[in-house]
């Protein structure tokens, strides 16, 4: 159980710093920016296991997670932007 708590805590925590370094408006309150910070967390250790960094079964570490949320929060902002 504290696995899944730890889980959305880091997940909070990293969420808020990509939106934080990456200013703007983004639709969304608490729970789209934990669930940015955990997505965020596989995309960034699926890009470090590509990079070489990780190896198979390990998590991405905090940088990683905060890139890989930055670069889910930028691909969606293209997105939004094309569609208006």
């Amino acid at each position: 159980m504290f696995g899944l708590v730890g889980t959305i805590i880091s997940g909070l925590v990293v969420g808020v710093i990509a939106k934080f370094l990456m200013p703007g408006k983004d639709p969304g309150g608490f729970v789209v920016t934990i669930l940015l910070g955990i997505a965020g967390s596989f995309v960034g250790g699926w890009g470090g296991r590509a990079l070489g960094l990780y190896g198979e079964g390990e998590s991405a570490g905090f940088i990683m997670s905060v890139l890989g949320s930055i670069a889910l929060l930028f691909a969606y902002r293209m997105v939004k932007a094309r569609q208006a």
